[in-house]
């Protein structure tokens, strides 16, 4: 009976396997099985200046193309994330990789991350855009490969236009100036026809004290949400921070969310219309908290948090990663993953699952130090980028030069994931 059953069942249940096997929903059940590993890495070609110095990453998922901001090259970077190949460099003038005077020793450089770039980089449709020092933004038609437009947002006459957002609905960048004093953002409305850029309002911090750094279009609320480190803190320590919420139609901040002991740097919006809040600062256990450093008598508390977009409420701060850059939800398997360059125990890839809001994983990635009595100097390098492809859960880091990580001697794009993440 039971086998007459199945017999009478079985083209149906041919169906069920069809579905499950092409639906998205089959690769996240099966995309946690393991730890998150190194899978391979993508090398810089030689005929290239080594990575050393870079910006933000972004993954299309359609395309399934890695886009980096490369300083070292003065250009974009194109990877092929199915296939794990170095596609090609976009280039449109950016200002590569600048120095200043260093104070240790006398006449040294270093690597002047407020006037290089490029710096943010976003990608919807056929559209990259850009931004980059002297407060430059630009649109570049992919089907092509070259700029169609550049805007300039109005700050101080060397210092770089740094992270951005973008609202495809409307249209409109929201793209910030994190060097000047105090940060702005600006909204740069974009001709979906033709890429052309159209510079509109100014948002000014007045009350940041330690820059701003990554925005996020949140679709639901319709707002763009805004990274703010430190709010009227002494520039750089302080322990309390914000995320604006700002209305891309009146340039108004219409809620400053307060979060403390954290000053986020990376945003990215997951599940439920959480934002994750990429903490650049650990703090200590000490009572109350101190920014921690490694000479510090207490010991560190590294978080990260969690906070409900629509109210500002802390969901949750999830203990064990902090000293974050870039942030990145993936929708594949429901997980955030962080570039924690500067984690307590040292630099790290960060896995934290969305649902459970926990601490998965950390898995070690690499910083590298500058050398700035060098003619010509190198720069320092960190671990601070990541984008994660959705399609196969495999996640990009770019990895300054070293002779740790496989085939990095030139610098390369580690790529991450777990043994059954790409089925």
């Amino acid at each position: 009976m039971m086998r007459k059953s199945s017999r009478a069942l079985s083209p149906l249940f041919m169906v069920i396997v069809a579905v499950l096997v092409l639906s998205p929903a089959a690769a996240v059940a099966g995309s946690n099985d393991g730890p998150v590993k190194l899978l391979t890495t993508v090398p810089i070609p030689g005929t290239l200046s080594p990575l050393r110095a870079f910006d933000i990453s972004w993954i299309d998922p359609d395309s399934q193309l890695y886009y980096l901001a490369d300083r070292s090259n003065a250009s974009v970077d194109v990877v092929d994330a199915r296939t794990n190949q170095f596609v090609k460099q976009i280039t449109a003038g950016f200002k590569g990789l600048v120095f200043k005077a260093g104070p240790n020793p006398p006449g040294g450089s270093v690597a002047d991350n407020d006037r290089s770039g490029p710096n943010g980089v976003v990608v919807s449709g056929h559209w990259l855009f850009v931004s980059d020092a002297p407060s430059r933004v630009v649109s570049i038609d992919l089907n092509t490969g070259t700029m169609v437009d550049e805007a300039f947002t109005g700050g101080a006459p060397d210092l770089r236009a740094d992270e951005l957002a973008y609202d495809p609905d409307d249209g409109l960048l929201l793209v910030v100036n994190n060097a000047d004093s105090p940060p702005f953002a600006t909204l740069i409305a974009v001709d979906k026809q033709n890429g052309h850029l159209t510079v509109g309002a100014k948002i000014t911090f007045t009350d940041a004290t330690n820059g701003a750094e990554q925005p996020v279009w949140e679709p639901h609320t319709r707002r763009f949400y805004q990274s703010i480190p430190e709010v009227n803190g002494p520039g750089g320590t302080g322990p309390h921070g914000a995320v604006a919420k700002i209305n891309p139609h009146t340039a108004a901040v219409e809620e400053m969310f307060p979060v403390d002991f954290c000053q986020p740097a990376g945003l990215t919006l997951g599940p439920h219309q959480d934002l994750l809040l990429g903490c650049s600062v650990t703090f200590d256990t000490a009572t109350p908290p101190n920014a921690w450093s490694a000479s510090d008598p207490n010991t560190a508390a590294p978080i990260s948090v969690i906070m409900d977009a629509k109210t500002g409420q802390i969901d949750k701060s999830v203990a064990g990663v902090s000293g974050n850059d870039e942030v990145w939800f993936n929708r594949g398997d429901g997980r955030y993953y962080l570039a924690a360059r500067a984690n307590p125990t040292g630099p790290v890839l960060g896995v934290i699952d969305a649902e459970s809001q926990t601490l998965v994983q950390l898995v070690p990635t690499i910083n590298t130090a500058g050398k700035p009595t060098n003619t010509p100097p190198i720069a320092a390098g960190t671990a601070h980028s990541v984008a994660v492809n959705p399609h196969d859960n495999h996640a990009f880091v770019p990895l300054p030069a070293n002779n740790v990580f496989p085939d990095c001697l030139n610098g390369c794009i580690g790529v991450f994931g777990t043994p059954n993440g790409d089925q």
